[in-house]
């Protein structure tokens, strides 16, 4: 029988690989991320691979599975051991080899199997390794089958099971690609499209992807590098907007799109070079694909702007908005619970339900997305759509950093300090508290509309901060100072990878 994995290893038997070793956080809400070889080495990938094998089996899925790698220089070998225990507990392996998220997502459908494992860590740090899961397409895992494979795993009751075999499909990017364009309508407008992939695996994909549509393609650090030597491919990253913004206005293009580390997220900069976060651009997307679908619901994360309630627009057109809570499994999931058109996170996670996707979150689909509304608006600039948006300020995403082991506990103390001051009346930023929403951490609103976040990371030892006022840029940032004091009162918050 496999050996029980560990959680931590002395330094000789780590060298040498005697025994699984597996930490227990690398298990999230809704996917799996480890430094590796720190966190988990291969054994412990070989074990991971058991779990997912036994856990498809309890659930009775039949045991068809889709696996590929990111562009890290270790990818490969992780999805070698993954695939090697996902064989020894029955599943039967097809293979797409280097692929983004979403060509995995793919391949659920296009191979007829129900459940996906890809081996990526997106956009987190070289360094990190992770695996992003499913077992009913085109949901992936959310805590419920996370805390089942932990407690299969850590626990070590894997099962051995006949029947697993392994193919390698060959030619399937090409496959993908293809599918991608017969869904994209015709481009009748010029446009000239800055692609910035940060050098994760999207540039392998994407620029061939938008040379296809006739666009013009300005490609931006397309080739892939493990090292990220210019900025992480995240595209709620200021550093990596701030690159597409320059190249936009020394090329005059017309919009700038770019990809995170394994291609299921998008960011867009307009023609004059304005970084626009992705709430926004849902925003102007709900706007223009309710004009072809009327009357549509559409999922957003609870870091979304409020203009999906506030817009007259939306309103005008009876736009119907539900907030949700923040992760790519989560949205997901709702979207399809909901029969809603799209699902959008300001992450960058955009998720396009039938007849535009297939319900999961593609970054190279949510390109083409805006690149039609461009199409359809030949008269307007993406600055002009940008600005028919009611104005509000708002901050980038800020993540200070809170070890995995407390932030929890940090975000249920912040909670419990908001729900007091509201009971209490005492105001937070010199404005009453007129809601909070407590779906994911807690959202406080007060009266003149300002809002903040709090919440947990779902992947990262980091708490989430977003800060939006529709008043003013001195309302943002009172809001960030109240909010930001209340999480000072916990002194296992540390410093912001960014701030406004």
């Amino acid at each position: 029988m496999f050996p029980k994995p560990h959680a931590s290893l002395t330094p000789n038997t780590f060298a040498f690989e005697e025994l699984p070793l597996v930490k227990p956080t690398g298990f999230r809400e809704y996917d799996a991320r480890w430094l590796f070889p720190q966190e988990i080495n291969l054994m412990g990938v070989q074990a991971l691979g058991l779990g997912i094998a036994t856990l498809v089996h309890d659930l009775g899925v039949r045991p068809d599975i889709v696996t590929g790698h990111d562009f890290r220089a270790y990818s490969s070998s992780i999805k070698l051991a993954l695939i090697a225990g996902m064989m020894a507990g029955g599943l039967r392996v097809k293979d797409v080899g280097l692929a983004l998220s979403p060509m995995a997502y793919f391949g659920q459908f296009a191979l007829d199997c129900p459940c996906v494992a890809m081996v990526t860590a997106s956009h987190n740090d070289n360094g990190w390794t992770g695996v992003k899961m499913g077992a009913n397409r085109p949901m992936t895992f959310g805590p419920d089958e996370m805390g089942r494979l932990r407690e299969i795993v850590l626990g070590g009751t894997y099962q051995y099971r006949d029947g697993g075999n392994y193919e390698f499909v060959e030619g399937f990017a090409q496959t993908y690609l293809a599918d991608l364009k017969s869904r994209a309508k015709p481009i009748t407008r010029k446009l000239k499209v800055v692609a910035a992939c940060g050098n994760g695996t999207a540039g392998a994909f994407a620029p061939k992807l938008l040379e296809s549509l006739g666009v013009e393609v300005i490609p931006l650090d397309v080739d892939p590098d493990y090292t990220f030597p210019r900025y992480n491919p995240n595209p709620e990253d200021m550093e990596m907007l701030h690159a597409i913004a320059a190249k936009v206005k020394q090329t005059g293009a017309d919009v700038g799109l770019g990809f995170d580390g394994d291609g299921d997220r998008c960011g867009v900069v307009d023609n004059e070079g304005e970084e626009i976060f992705a709430d926004k651009i849902g925003v102007m997307l709900a706007r223009d694909l309710g004009k072809l679908h009327p009357g549509a619901t559409f999922v957003v994360d609870v870091k979304s702007t409020g203009l999906y309630h506030t817009d007259p627009d939306l309103q005008a057109q009876a736009i119907r908005t539900d907030y949700w809570k923040t992760g790519h499994s989560y949205i997901k999931r709702r979207v399809n619970e909901l029969g809603a058109l799209a699902g959008f996170e300001k992450s960058g996670h955009f998720f396009f339900n039938e007849p535009i996707g297939r319900g999961y979150d593609d970054g190279l689909l949510t390109a083409i997305a805006v690149i039609e509304m461009l199409d359809r608006n030949p008269d307007r600039t993406m600055a002009d759509l940008y600005r028919a948006l009611p104005k509000t300020w708002g901050s980038p995403t800020m993540s200070p950093h809170c070890a995995d082991e407390v932030k929890y506990g940090v975000v249920e103390r912040v909670t419990e300090r908001f729900r007091a001051m509201k009971e209490a009346g005492e105001p937070v930023a010199g404005a009453q508290i007129t809601d909070l929403i407590t779906v994911n951490g807690v959202r406080i609103a007060t009266e003149d509309g300002t809002w903040g976040l709090v919440r947990a990371s779902s992947n990262k030892p980091e708490l989430v901060v977003v800060i939006e006022s529709p008043v003013s840029e001195e309302r943002l940032h009172a809001m960030f100072k109240a909010v930001d004091g209340v999480l000072r009162e916990n002194s296992e918050v540390g410093a912001y990878n960014q701030t406004i």
